[in-house]
């Protein structure tokens, strides 16, 4: 059987500031960049791949983090550790001297993710499938082992999380089959830039509507002014029947958020998406409270799974965003759709940046197929940008997100967009 033989990281980052793509109210010129590890094994062609999403700055750290628990993964035989993932995660987690740099958040708790996919992409390679169906063929118990239930028993069991696969399981093969026919429904980002001119925005909102999507979301938060032009110039692009959100990128103070909103008017919100701090979840709940009916969405920076806890058992939102590299990976966000299922609060992931739709793609595909099945209140984040840079590809149809089937977790960049982007050597930064 193979095992992992060592590994590599690397600096990736895309110049995307320079056409504003991903802008903000808090991000305003970002480098949409990849912390990226390579667990390499001795077997010829078989690697695994994860990384962290970033801005830019800050990505060497990152990638030094991840050198400080990628050697976790050294050694292990491959089919071992695809019956152990759970406490694999849980070691990487629970490194006692790493540990106190969090603990369990920030950039050692997203290292650990990074590894823990890497892992995951390597079990499934192997296994000869993707990992949405690796996932949603495993036993409620298999399932249950792989989670970390420490902090969390207040919310959700292990008899309770149990209780939901099991109810989930006979209808796993018509939901299956439902995804591989029709997909996941998406929504797109990509007309909303704060950077973006007026006459883009609108361009490309119709263009989006024309192209099947029923969910627009625009960046705000720079001037209420601006907001109210953009979203009243957004609306007569898309008619009313066309679902709008506004993201705040966490730029507002909690009395200043629901003041903002309820200045924007009456311009049918669908949500509005961090409104404040992320780690606020009484603000957040605040806000909801008296923002209704416009509703919160939030947790695309949540750090773990106890944070997304709180906001369920406060009300702080009424959609869950995870997202894929934001905390311990994916057996923590295992935990977080599981938690989501118990409060019935829908999921609908943060994607976009660079490679966030390839992976969290995977767990939306996992919780509609074993957890939650198919329901309208889920939307998974579209942008389309740079995913021509992975060897499997986000595949939109109809604007849905059809379910990747060759092996793998998804994070897997061509060989030559590693080179060429390599921050500063690669020669797309050397030529700049």
């Amino acid at each position: 059987m193979p095992k992992i033989t060592g590994f590599r990281t690397v600096d990736v980052r895309f110049p995307t500031s320079r056409g504003l793509d991903g802008s903000d109210a808090m991000n305003k010129e970002p480098d949409y960049s990849a912390a990226l590890v390579i667990l390499e094994t001795d077997e010829p062609n078989l690697e695994g791949h994860g990384f962290v999403f970033t801005c830019g700055r800050g990505n060497d750290l990152q990638c030094e983090a991840i050198e400080l628990l990628a050697p976790y993964a050294v050694g292990r035989d491959i089919a071992d550790l695809s019956k152990s993932m759970g406490e694999f995660a849980k070691s990487l987690v629970r490194d006692s001297q790493i540990r106190w740099l969090g603990p369990e958040k920030g950039v050692t708790q997203m290292a650990a993710g990074a590894v823990i996919t890497a892992a995951w992409d390597l079990v499934t390679k192997h296994a000869k499938k993707p990992l949405w169906k690796f996932l949603s063929d495993m036993s409620p118990e298999e399932i249950v082992e792989l989670i970390d239930f420490r902090y969390i028993t207040d919310a959700l069991t292990p008899a309770e999380a149990l209780e939901i696969l099991r109810k989930a399981e006979p209808n796993r093969a018509a939901n299956e089959a439902k995804l591989l026919e029709v997909g996941l429904p998406a929504y797109t980002t990509t007309p909303g830039w704060l950077g973006y001119t007026d006459e883009k925005m609108v361009r490309l909102a119709k263009e989006a509507v024309a192209a099947g999507y029923k969910l627009i979301k625009l960046k705000c938060g720079g001037s209420l002014e601006d907001d109210k032009r953009r979203l009243r110039l957004a609306r007569e692009a898309v008619g009313p029947d066309i679902k709008i959100s506004i993201d705040a990128n966490q730029v507002w103070d909690v009395d200043q958020a629901i003041e903002w909103i309820k200045g924007i008017g009456d311009v049918n919100l669908h949500w509005v998406e961090e409104p404040t701090n992320p780690d606020d979840v009484l603000g957040h709940a605040a806000i909801a409270k008296a923002i209704a009916p416009v509703r919160v969405a939030t947790g695309e920076h949540g750090m773990n799974r106890i944070i997304f806890k709180q906001m369920l058992q406060a009300k702080s939102f009424s959609f869950m965003q995870i997202d894929a590299t934001r905390v311990a990976g994916i057996n923590e966000n295992l935990a977080n759709i599981l938690m989501a299922a118990k409060f019935g609060v829908p999921v609908c992931p943060h994607a976009g940046g660079v490679g966030l739709c390839e992976l969290v793609q995977h767990l939306a595909m996992f919780d509609a197929v074993a957890v939650t099945g198919h329901h309208p209140d889920r939307v998974v984040e579209f942008v389309d940008h740079l995913h021509e840079h992975f060897v499997v590809p986000t595949i939109i149809k109809n604007a849905h997100y059809m379910p990747p089937l060759k092996p793998g977790a998804g994070g897997e960049m061509f060989a030559q967009t590693i080179s060429d982007f390599t921050f500063p050597t690669g020669k797309e930064w050397i030529t700049a």
